[in-house]
């Protein structure tokens, strides 16, 4: 099973019906849990989800809304005495806080936690495939993830039998592609491989586009709509029409809006907005919802290659940089129109496990971290 369940999906604080961030993903044996803000443990009992198949944990970045549950799930971990190591991934210049948070009180430690601290151009390979970690735009130190599992080929079983192969000649054919005068090419057809991408606080910047290239699922903090886009880039975040129109250039197939801001009473404003971006599938994330990942694109269907980093790419054309918002409303906006006979595929929104957002929630209180001098690049 390949699945997202989202356990959070407010901004800087908890909202009546929103919880701080966390997103376990489940694919198949591979069961990876995404900033675990406040809350995330007991977000994890309502969903119906145990600690013990976790084995790894992502960590943008160390504000409280990413990070501020890691010592909850870490005792819990200890406490369930879950039989495997868990690695945890965070940025390497967040140690210390890792540190305090790993021990933030007394309890009884018996959890085997692998640390691995990430940097620029992170990679590691999973069961499930290789995990990419590229730095964002923020005010501290932050990383978006991307997992990406190998394409290959599935076997088919009308084109083994046409050839007479059978039981052990099978397992020789996959290993070295060939069994006597028969290759791999001649039974099987290709099998791209899917592609997850976690994309949190952060401006516009390169590397969102490296990370989305062609994911199946993309995850993306949608903090703030267009009104306030000169907030959004003055603080590190993006607005709704933003991450739309990164899931639109990176050919993402379903966009998962995520990570807002409570000033905003009607959450239902960030999917119009979206969708004049964007004519693939939307889900506008609530509180204990579940996100299949979407079936396995077919063989046919062209099939986008891993996205070298922006930093690596000297060639690569860059994309601008949105221009600022005292000059959006001079910019003619362009949507493009999805032909009539993909009104089938209007973005939907899996309904969530408990009530949606109310128009009654508190305004935003002013506060957000002010960002760093931007990085426009290598």
């Amino acid at each position: 099973m390949r699945e997202l369940t989202v356990l959070g999906t407010a901004s800087q604080v908890p909202t009546r019906h929103r919880n701080h961030n966390g997103y376990l993903l489940r694919w198949d044996d591979e069961v990876i849990l995404f900033d675990p803000g406040e809350g995330t443990q007991r977000q994890m009992l309502m969903a119906g989800l145990a600690v013990t198949p976790l084995r790894r944990i992502c960590i943008t970045h160390f504000h409280g809304d990413h990070a501020l549950g890691l010592p909850g799930i870490i005792q819990r971990i200890s406490l369930d005495r879950v039989p495997h190591p868990v690695h945890v991934h965070y940025p390497a210049g967040g140690r210390d806080y890792f540190t305090r948070l790993r021990h933030a009180t007394s309890f009884y430690d018996v959890a085997q936690l692998v640390e691995e601290p990430v940097g620029d151009g992170y990679r590691t390979e999973t069961a499930a495939g290789t995990l990419t970690a590229l730095p964002l735009r923020h005010s501290i130190e932050t990383y978006g993830y991307r997992l990406a599992e190998p394409d290959g080929r599935r076997m088919i079983p009308a084109l083994l039998a046409a050839h007479g192969i059978a039981g052990p000649a099978i397992g020789e054919l996959q290993r070295t592609g060939r069994s006597g005068r028969i290759t791999l090419d001649d039974v099987s057809a290709p099998r791209p491989g899917q592609r997850f991408a976690f994309v949190m606080d952060t401006g516009l910047c390169d590397n969102v586009f490296a990370l989305a290239e062609g994911a199946d699922l993309l995850v993306i903090e949608s903090t703030f709509l267009a009104e306030d886009a000169a907030m959004a880039a003055q603080v590190g975040h993006l607005t709704a029409g933003q991450a739309a129109s990164v899931a639109r250039q990176s050919g993402v197939r379903t966009l998962l809006l995520t990570h807002f801001s409570q000033r905003y009473g009607d959450s239902t404003r960030f999917l119009d907005e979206a969708r004049a971006e964007f004519d693939g599938d939307i889900v506008l994330a609530e509180d204990l919802m579940r996100v299949p990942v979407p079936p396995r694109r077919e063989a046919a269907e062209p099939h986008r290659p891993e996205p070298a980093p922006a930093h690596q790419e000297a060639a690569e054309p860059r994309r601008p940089e949105p221009a600022p918002a005292h000059q959006e409303a001079a910019e003619p906006h362009r949507p493009e129109p999805a032909p009539a006979h993909q009104e089938a595929a209007e973005p939907h929104r899996p309904e969530p496990a408990f009530a949606r957002h109310e128009a009654g929630d508190p305004g935003h209180a002013a506060g957000e971290t002010p960002a760093l001098p931007t990085r426009t690049g290598p």
